[in-house]
């Protein structure tokens, strides 16, 4: 079993100091850290859009964490934002257009949970918005390091669909099913000091499945498309019920 803690700090950003750059990628930073190099370092990097988590950001994602898996000198990985965001959640650009024939076909946001398999611990170093998907990273690690403005949410209801990568199973187990239904059927978040208040611990469980399979569904709705096109489009969503 693996449990996520959360730990609240002044800043999250102090992990690590000295550190060796480690390839070239797009959407993230990627440094070896720590006086012995032994950290392995990922940083979100799309300022613009507060790093949201868009396909290829977290298929770099994978693949760094599959070279820190595989390299002996590294003993744990940190995954951090910037101060301001941590990641503020899925590309709703990107997913807008998304039919249900083409998520559920091709098993869209499967390969976003490589980092809940890393064997080497996970550490989530996070400052400012850790909503929707961001939320859902941070759970996937090991633990949890909370700058004090941290604050976590499950806002997706109100882009007319549901959690896609973890949240109504981790969420659950990592707040208890009171908060955790508050905070999804609502879309509230919840700061640093609640979350560690709230035992932000969890078991990870099987149920992702048949969660990945609803989040899909969304996509078969008027009002999943209509929610996150006004989302891109800034205005507010008339929903349908259909």
């Amino acid at each position: 079993m693996s449990k996520t803690c959360v730990t609240v700090c002044a800043t999250a950003s102090r992990l690590g100091q000295q550190f060796m750059c480690c390839g070239n990628y797009e959407h993230i930073l990627v440094e070896k850290r720590g006086e012995k190099k032994n950290v392995g370092f990922i940083q979100l990097n799309r300022p613009k859009a507060l790093n949201a988590l868009c396909d290829g950001l977290m298929k770099e994602v994978g693949q760094a964490l599959d070279a820190f898996e595989a390299d002996g000198d590294v003993g744990a990985v940190v995954i951090t934002g910037s101060e301001k965001a941590f990641a503020a959640g899925a590309d709703i650009k990107e997913m807008q257009n998304r039919t249900f024939q083409e998520c559920y076909g091709g098993n869209f946001l499967a390969h976003w949970n490589r980092v809940s398999t890393v064997k080497k611990p996970v550490i989530a170093a996070v400052n400012g918005f850790a909503l929707g998907g961001g939320c859902e990273l941070a759970m996937m690690c090991d633990i949890i390091y909370a700058g004090e403005k941290a604050q976590f949410g499950q806002p997706e209801i109100l882009l007319g669909t549901i959690p896609g990568s973890g949240g109504t199973q981790r969420l659950t187990r990592a707040v208890g099913k009171s908060l955790a239904m508050e905070m999804v059927l609502t879309g509230d978040r919840i700061g640093a000091q609640e979350a560690k208040q709230s035992a932000f611990e969890l078991t990870l469980a099987e149920g992702n499945r048949l969660e990945k399979r609803l989040f899909h569904a969304t996509f078969a709705t008027d009002d999943r498309k209509e929610g996150m096109t006004a989302f891109v489009e800034k205005r507010k969503a008339s929903f349908q019920d259909n």
